[in-house]
């Protein structure tokens, strides 16, 4: 199944793929922020994270390779990455304005990607995409300290989440390893449930509470992430990480739409330097020898050769 998802979704532009997973994740945040009155948003994340791993297992189902030592260790600090990013983004939306904690979070992407950068274009690409960033979070730097903690460490997170990811996705179908490290993720960090919430334990014991922290392990975390894994087939870290700045400006939009939140004519200015960002940055440190899916044959990613 994982190879024919993979088939069928070659065809597609990667900002679209952006775009439908970043419309699957604000679905699933919508429906998260209505747990955090019941549940922690740590225990929300994790939940999060184990619903995830069951139904990637379920549908992965990965060969006995995958669940050897050296598949192990790649796909666990992979999956440890991305709970760890999920639990330290919930925390911080929970003390800070989602404008805030968004803008912080993106020191991560916008890192990896300056690292990865090469040509004039490229860095100008990261300058505009972190500009558009900032315009669109309205940021607010008066805010909680511990709320400024936990979005630096959600930044942390999602770029190691990247620079994993990517060599997940290069070990195999990349689904595999998605199944076997959100499984390990989820086991050592099960234990976290027991902190519980405002009402403790028991909002886990209402069937409503669980299919909805289903719904959002599969809306936020499986179908985003099994796009990311097509993508990180496909291009190299850099762009990627240029790429993630999509989910914010796919969020006003979605506000626009969704919710009738008109975006001021810095968060207007915001979206355009993001779209000017993505398709700035140049695609050439991206190309290889066209042997492999997507024209990667494996290694280390080729992004820096432009």
């Amino acid at each position: 199944m994982a190879g024919l998802t993979s088939r069928a979704a070659s065809r597609v532009p990667a900002p679209a793929l952006f775009v439908a997973g970043a419309v699957s994740m604000y679905v699933g945040a919508a429906l998260a922020v209505g747990l955090f009155d019941r549940l922690s948003p740590t225990v929300v994340a994790v939940l999060r994270v184990v619903s995830a791993g069951l139904v990637l297992l379920v549908i992965v189902r990965p060969g006995r390779e995958a669940w050897r030592w050296p598949a192990v260790r790649g796909a666990a600090a992979y999956g440890l990455a991305t709970a760890l990013m999920n639990i330290a983004f919930y925390e911080a939306i929970a003390r800070l304005p989602l404008g805030t904690a968004v803008a912080l979070e993106f020191v991560g992407p916008i890192v990896v990607a300056a690292a990865a950068s090469r040509r004039a274009r490229d860095l100008a690409a990261v300058v505009l995409a972190a500009a558009g960033v900032v315009m669109i979070a309205d940021v607010q730097w008066a805010a909680s300290a511990s709320g400024f903690v936990w979005a630096l460490v959600a930044a942390g997170m999602w770029a190691a989440y990247i620079v994993l990811g990517k060599r997940v996705a290069m070990a195999g179908d990349g689904f595999s390893g998605m199944a076997v490290g959100f499984t390990v993720a989820a086991v050592l960090l099960s234990p976290l449930i027991v902190i519980g919430g405002p009402e403790g334990l028991a909002p886990l014991a209402s069937p409503t509470v669980l299919v909805i922290a289903a719904g959002v392990g599969v809306l936020s975390s499986l179908l985003p992430y099994m796009f990311d894994q097509i993508v990180l087939r496909r291009v190299g870290r850099g762009r990627f990480a240029v790429l993630l700045a999509l989910l914010p400006a796919t969020a006003t939009v979605i506000g626009l739409v969704a919710l009738g939140q008109m975006p001021g004519p810095l968060e207007a200015v915001g979206i355009a330097a993001v779209v000017v960002a993505v398709a700035l940055r140049s695609r050439e440190g991206d190309e290889s020898d066209g042997s492999g899916p997507g024209g990667i044959t494996g290694g280390e990613p080729l992004e820096g050769r432009s």
